[in-house]
This record gives structure tokens, C-alpha cells and sequence, in this order.
């Protein structure tokens, strides 16, 4: 045999055995490391086999706040809610009387809650607002800021505790100008000086800023109109004050900077159990369809320059860069049933979901706007709820793509009803069952459980697979998967 010979076939060899230690399709495998991951997009998705992801509905639990101060009003709006040190808080603007962006009548108003379903408006008598300083205003004569003024819980570890809560209000004309505050209720300006700027149509909305655990800066999503339908844009920023230019954000369903439909605030937010995965639960605008006529209009006291579009709210997701996964067209959140819910500017999410029991998680929603019955409604989901991979009683399969992990554990948030059930196989980068994790080695779950670990004849443990690529093939009956995560004992 030649020498060009025996080389040849010494490289097929090497090749054939390097091939056999490559993930199937190529490609790298996803290391979760032992983060949570939601079934609220296709991230961990390669197949589904009589099987389908579907938008869970927030059940609407009734209101839990009225804008029925003097200083609040119809036209109330624009909240969040920061969950921090066994307190629950809430901001939102107050304004009696419909006017232009960043008149002098819009105020900041604050509420406190101890287990987000009871909330309290305190006499905190820091400003005098229509004719009393017996109120719930933290912020006024601070126009246009308290337009839109928007603050967050800064969970950046270097962050100054003087400084822990943040905030940014402001339109065109001003710049987002940044405010800051150790106790979350009063507040001073950070600088005299915009921290951004943008020009054209933007900015006249909720604005919001966060810092990200996954990409270890803050970011800045804000409304953005460049052709005419509202939009979102963002810029990062490595300290709060110095940011990077401002990109348009993309949308799966139209993979484009240009939204299917108007976005109006987009609430951008981490998943507050899985901070590597932004939600945004974004209300959705449609100028000009008008739901209900002038007659109906005046029944429910709605003012008549706010009952010709309608509006509801979107669920949103992305990991960072510059796209949103549009994962579902559908309502997130539907009008409810009576005429006051099919005006102008209602049903907008206010920023932030929280955890309101063990196993449920609170979403506000503005409504009746316009109308003397403005309010904040509650709505909740199971926690990790928002969406699942879902299978008939006939059942059918979920195939993950190929994955890393680190922990022993395996741990499931689901569903079944009392026929269904989840089995679990553990499969190497061929497809091919690891010995002890096999179809037929799977002890099968049934039940319904925010957490439940995965057992096998011989146990629970995978620790001896883990950061080996690996792929999960889950075969269901009846059942709903939420989440999942790998775990080590002691967490």
C-alpha cells in the first residue's frame, strides 16, 4: 500500500470517529447550565409531534386599585410594580383632566401592598396637590417627567444603595431624564442633563429601563415611530448614564423593525424566575377601530375624544439583541366584557409580573380608561404559565434540541389530567436512549406540580450526564409542559 494510501485511510478514520462525537445536525448544544427555561417560544424546541404550544389566558381577578383621588382621575396610567423586601409597590401617573404630554397636572403617585391584592394609597405629604398635601403624590411640578415616569429596582450588584431605585420620564422636546432614590418614595433628579435623547416620534409612552443579569449592562426599550406605526427601539448602556446608539427592535412575524400591529408600551421585562428570558407584555393599538358608537359611548361616561380605537395586550419574548420572538399573534389579554372595555388607550399592561402566592403570579392591567371608573385590575397565571407544550388525550412528543446541562436533578412544571402523563427520555447526540433513561426505564409523572422532579427505575439522579450533550424526548398524554430545569441538591 501506498503512503498517499494509508493516509487517506487514516484520515477517513479520524473523521469518521470525530463525526460520531459531533451533535446530530451539526450544531452546538444549548447549555442551561441550571436556569429555568419556559416553553414560551421554540428555544428548546427541535420536534413536536401531535403536539403544540399554546398562549395560556391570565384569568382577571377584578379590580384592586381606583383612580378616584382628585389628583389621579380618568386619565390615569402608565404603572409599574417592583416587588422588593417583602413589599409590594406601585407607581402610576394621575391626571383629572385630558391634556397635552407633560402638562403640569400630571403627577406621580405611589401605592403600597403587603401581598399585592390589598393595596394602600399613604398620606405621604411631600407635595401639595389640588389644594392638600394629604396624599400619595412622590413626585409633582417635575413636568414633562411625570408624564410617563417609569422606575425600576436596580439589581446591578455595583449599583450605589443611594441610588437602588432608578427612574426615567420624559417626551421629545426634554430628553428621557433620569431621577433616583434609596427608599423607592422620594426622589431627586440624577442631573440636570437628558441621559438620552432620540428624535422624531418617540418617546411618548412608557419608557422603561432595567439592568440585565445575562448581558451585565442596562437597557433602555422606548417608543420609536420611524414609519409611522408605534414601535420599539432600544440602546445599552454600561453604567446608566452613557449610552449606545438606539437600534430598532425586530419582530419575528414580520422580520422587520416594523411591528404587525401598533405596540404602544412594550413592557420589556426579565421573567423574574428566569431572568435570562425578557417578557414583554405589550399593549397592542388599533387607531381608528372604533368598537362602540357615540350613544354607547355617553352611556358609559367615557370623555368623546377616547372610544374610536380600541386596544389589548400582546405576550412578547426575547433573550437579549435586538429581536422580539413573536411566538403568538393572539390576545395575551382580551377585552373584558362590557362596553367600558372597548375604548381608547384600556387594557395596557402596567410593567413588571410579580408573585402573589406559591404558585400564582399577578399581572396589573389598566382599564376604563377615560371613564370615572379608571382602575387597575388584576389578572394572575400559574407561575412559569404564560405558555406550554400541550398534547391530546391521544398523546404525542416533545424532541429537544440538543442540550448541556449541570445538576443531578431534573425538575418539571406541569400539568396532567387524571388519564395523562408525562414520560421522559434521555437521549445521547444521535437520538439514540441512554442506558437507564430509556422510554421504557421512565417512571411516569401525573399530577399537577409548579415543581416535580424526574425519576427513572433506578432514581432521580443524572449527574453523571451532565454537560454532555444530550437531547430530552418527552412523551405526553392529557398534559401540559410549562418549564423545566436542572438542579443540584442543594437548590
Amino acid at each position: 500500500m501506498r503512503a498517499w494510501q494509508l493516509a487517506a485511510i487514516v484520515i477517513a478514520i479520524l473523521v469518521q470517529g470525530a463525526a460520531e462525537h459531533v451533535p446530530a445536525g451539526g450544531t452546538e448544544p444549548i447549555n442551561l447550565g441550571v436556569r429555568r427555561e419556559l416553553f414560551i417560544d421554540h428555544h428548546l424546541i427541535d420536534q413536536l409531534e401531535n403536539a403544540q404550544l399554546v398562549l395560556h389566558e391570565p384569568r382577571d381577578e377584578g379590580p384592586v386599585l381606583s383612580f378616584d383621588q382628585p389628583w389621579e382621575g380618568h386619565f390615569s396610567g402608565y404603572a409599574t410594580v417592583i416587588y422588593h423586601n417583602d413589599l409590594y409597590r406601585l407607581y402610576y401617573r394621575g391626571i383629572p383632566v385630558a391634556g397635552s404630554d407633560g402638562n403640569q397636572r400630571e403627577v406621580t403617585c405611589y401605592a403600597y401592598s403587603n401581598d399585592g391584592l390589598t393595596w394602600t394609597k399613604p398620606d405621604l405629604e411631600l407635595f401639595e396637590v389640588e389644594g392638600t398635601r394629604q396624599n400619595n403624590v412622590i413626585l409633582a411640578n417635575a413636568a414633562p417627567v411625570t408624564h410617563n415616569f417609569c422606575p425600576f429596582l436596580d439589581r446591578n450588584p455595583a449599583a450605589d444603595p443611594e441610588q437602588r431605585f432608578k427612574a426615567i420620564g420624559g417626551i421629545s422636546s426634554s430628553g428621557l431624564i433620569a431621577y433616583v432614590s434609596a427608599d423607592g418614595v422620594r426622589w431627586k433628579k440624577l442631573q440636570e442633563e437628558p441621559i438620552f435623547r432620540d428624535q422624531g416620534w418617540v418617546f411618548d409612552s412608557q419608557n422603561l429601563v432595567f439592568w440585565s443579569e445575562s448581558e451585565q449592562q442596562y437597557v433602555l426599550y422606548y417608543r420609536k415611530a420611524p414609519d409611522g406605526i408605534r414601535a420599539i427601539a432600544r440602546a445599552t448602556s454600561p453604567d446608566f448614564i452613557h449610552w449606545s446608539e438606539p437600534v430598532m427592535m425586530t419582530y419575528s412575524d414580520t422580520d422587520s423593525s416594523k411591528p404587525s400591529q401598533h405596540l404602544y408600551t412594550n413592557q420589556t421585562q426579565p421573567y423574574f424566575r428566569a431572568p435570562h428570558i425578557y417578557v414583554a407584555t405589550a399593549a397592542r393599538f388599533f387607531p381608528g377601530r372604533q368598537v362602540i358608537s357615540a350613544e354607547q359611548a355617553e352611556a358609559v361616561n367615557v370623555h368623546p375624544n377616547y372610544f374610536k380605537d380600541t386596544s389589548d395586550a400582546v405576550l412578547m419574548t426575547s433573550r437579549g439583541g435586538h429581536r422580539y420572538d413573536r411566538t403568538f399573534s393572539g390576545a395575551f389579554i382580551r377585552p373584558g366584557i362590557g362596553l367600558e372595555n372597548w375604548v381608547s388607550r384600556t387594557n395596557y399592561p402596567a410593567l413588571n409580573l410579580v408573585q402573589t402566592g406559591a404558585t400564582e403570579m399577578s399581572l396589573y392591567v389598566n382599564q376604563n380608561y377615560g371613564q370615572p371608573t379608571a382602575s387597575l385590575q388584576r389578572y394572575s397565571l400559574r407561575l412559569d404559565g404564560f405558555a406550554s407544550v400541550r398534547t391530546p388525550y391521544e398523546g404525542g412528543e416533545l424532541l429537544t434540541k440538543l442540550i448541556q446541562f449541570d445538576g443531578d436533578r431534573l425538575l418539571l412544571n406541569f400539568a396532567t389530567s387524571a388519564a395523562g402523563g408525562i414520560r421522559v427520555e434521555i437521549q445521547n447526540a444521535q437520538g439514540e436512549p441512554l442506558p437507564g433513561y430509556s422510554l421504557a426505564d421512565a417512571v411516569e409523572l401525573i399530577g399537577n406540580e409548579i415543581e416535580r422532579e424526574v425519576r427513572w427505575s433506578h432514581g432521580a439522579d443524572v449527574g453523571k450526564l451532565a454537560q454532555q450533550p444530550v437531547r430530552l424526548r418527552l412523551v405526553m398524554q392529557d398534559a401540559d409542559l410549562y418549564a423545566l430545569r436542572f438542579s443540584a441538591d442543594d437548590n
